[in-house]
C-alpha cells in the first residue's frame, strides 16, 4: 500500500532532496508541499528555486504549495517529512503530532529528548519503539521521529560495528564537511574558496551527544546512552557534497586493523527500499575514501571507510558519506520506510 506523504519546508535545499528521493520511492506518494507564507498559493515550480541536477518531477511541479500548518495539509496524508529550520520545527512539528500526523524530521530540535526516537535504521531500529512511550507521555495520536546530524550519521555506522566487535571507550573525530551541509546560502563563496573554516556552530555538541544516544540501548522504556567519551572538532572545506571524517576510537578489547575491517564489511544493511546492498564499504588504499570519488557509492547511501590502522589505545580510520543523501533527506526517508515496515503507518 502506498503511503501519502507531505513535506514541510519543501522549497529548501533538504526539501528538494526529499522530493528527489520520495517521488520514485515505491512506498510513498507526495500529496502536500508546504513552505513559507511568500510561497503559499503558488505552484511548486513557481515557488522553488530548483537546484537539484534533475528536472522537477512533473507531478510535483504543478502542486500548489500550502501553509506549514496542520489545517492546510489533507487529512489523508499519513506521514510528514520535515526539513524545517530547527527554530521553526520546534514550534510546528509538535502541532502536527498533536493533530495525528507521524513526522519524520531532519531538524535538530528535540533530538536529545528522552521520548523522541533518534534513529539510523541499520544501527538502532529498535529505538523506534520509543514512539509508544512518547504517545503515552504526550497524549499524541501522531509521533515525532528524528534522524541525526549529517556529520554524526557518517561516523556512527562504523562505530557501531566496532562497538559490537570490541567495545568503545573513547571517540575523537575531526570533520572535513562539505558546503552543502550549510544549505545554499549558508557559506558564501568569499568565505570558503581557497579556505577552510575551523568551526561550525553547535556541530561539535551535536556529534558528541547524538552519537551516544544512537549507540545506546533501549530497554523498552528508555534509552540508556552509551558511556563512551566523545570529542569532536568540526571544519568546513570547499567540497560540494560528502563529509569526510578522521576518527580515533579507543576500544575496550584489542582489535587488529584486519579484524576491524572484517567487522566493518560484515555489518549488515537492511531490506528497505533506500538501503544500500553494502552499508559500509572498506577501502584498502590509504588515500580513500575521497568526497569526489566515493560520495555516491550505493546511490549515495553507503558509508565508506579507509585508512584503518592501530593507535595506542585502539584504531584510527577515515569515513565518508554523502551528507544530503545518506544524511539529511535520505536519513529521513529511511526512517519513513522503517516506520512503514514496523507497522507505525
Amino acid at each position: 500500500m502506498t503511503v501519502s506523504v507531505g513535506i514541510l519546508g519543501a522549497t529548501g535545499a533538504v526539501g528538494q532532496r526529499l522530493i528527489q528521493l520520495i517521488d520514485p520511492n515505491p512506498d510513498f506518494e507526495i500529496e502536500a508541499l508546504t513552505a513559507s507564507e511568500s510561497s503559499v498559493g503558488k505552484s511548486y515550480r513557481e515557488a522553488s528555486k530548483w537546484r537539484i541536477d534533475m528536472p522537477i518531477p512533473d507531478d510535483v511541479a504543478e502542486t500548489e504549495v500550502v501553509a506549514t500548518e496542520p489545517d492546510a495539509v489533507p487529512d489523508d496524508v499519513d506521514l510528514i517529512f520535515s526539513s524545517l529550520p530547527s527554530s521553526v520545527g520546534e514550534a510546528v512539528e509538535p502541532e502536527f503530532c498533536e493533530a495525528g500526523y507521524v513526522v519524520s524530521s531532519n531538524s535538530s530540535n528535540a533530538r536529545a529528548d528522552d521520548d523522541v526516537p533518534l534513529v539510523i535504521p541499520e544501527v538502532n531500529a529498535d529505538h523506534m519503539d520509543l514512539i509508544e512511550v512518547q504517545r503515552d507521555e504526550r497524549g499524541w495520536d501522531g509521533a515525532l521521529i528524528k534522524n541525526p546530524n549529517c556529520s554524526t550519521i557518517t561516523m556512527v555506522p562504523p562505530l557501531a560495528a566496532l562497538d559490537e566487535a570490541a567495545g568503545l571507550e573513547r571517540i575523537e573525530v575531526a570533520t572535513l564537511q562539505a558546503v552543502s551541509g550549510a544549505g545554499y546560502s549558508g557559506v558564501s563563496s568569499m568565505e570558503i574558496i581557497d579556505n577552510a573554516i575551523p568551526h561550525i556552530g553547535k556541530e561539535e555538541k551535536k556529534m558528541e551527544t547524538e552519537s551516544r544516544k544512537l549507540l545506546g540501548e533501549f530497554d523498552g522504556a528508555e534509552v540508556h546512552w552509551h558511556d563512551a567519551d566523545v570529542a569532536a572538532s568540526c571544519n568546513r572545506i570547499p567540497t560540494i557534497d560528502g563529509h569526510l571524517e578522521n576518527v580515533w576510537a579507543d576500544t575496550a578489547e584489542d582489535l587488529s586493523p584486519s579484524a576491524a575491517e572484517e567487522a566493518l564489511e560484515a555489518y549488515p544493511s537492511l531490506d528497505l527500499p533506500s538501503s544500500p546492498d553494502q552499508l559500509i564499504e572498506v577501502f584498502d588504499e590509504p588515500d580513500r575514501p575521497q568526497p569526489r570519488m566515493d560520495r555516491n557509492l550505493g546511490d549515495g547511501m553507503t558509508v565508506s571507510v579507509g585508512g584503518v590502522q592501530e593507535t595506542t589505545h585502539g584504531l584510527q580510520f577515515n569515513c565518508l558519506a554523502h551528507n544530503t543523501l545518506r544524511g539529511a533527506a535520505g536519513a529521513s526517508v529511511l526512517n519513513g520506510e522503517l516506520l512503514v515496515e514496523s507497522g507505525y503507518l
